[in-house]
């Protein structure tokens, strides 16, 4: 018994179409750029002298919320550039 396929008529694997590939990377990009302003923030507040008069958990907890907020939006809007900058030196190696 032997069975004849015709590769022809055979359906292809499609991948994802380049417009959504380049949206695809315009996200990572962005969220990169706010991983990238939260490390910062982090860095920062960690090395600034604090005074734990008024500190508390719930307080740190906030500046933590605060500063998560302050990097979404400021990625979002493209402050520091660099998720412009990630997208340009990345969409090289997209197809298409």
């Amino acid at each position: 018994m032997s069975i004849s396929i015709d590769s022809a008529r055979a359906p292809r694997p499609s991948g994802p179409s380049p417009a959504s590939e380049h949206a695809q990377l315009a996200e990572a990009a962005r969220n990169f750029e706010a991983i990238f302003l939260r490390q910062m923030l982090s860095a920062a507040r960690d090395s600034s002298i604090r005074s734990d008069l008024f500190g508390s958990n719930g307080s740190d907890t906030f500046r933590q919320m605060r500063d998560d907020a302050f990097a979404d939006i400021a990625s979002e809007r493209g402050v520091l550039g660099l998720a412009d900058l990630i997208e340009a030196q990345m969409s090289s190696n997209l197809k298409g």
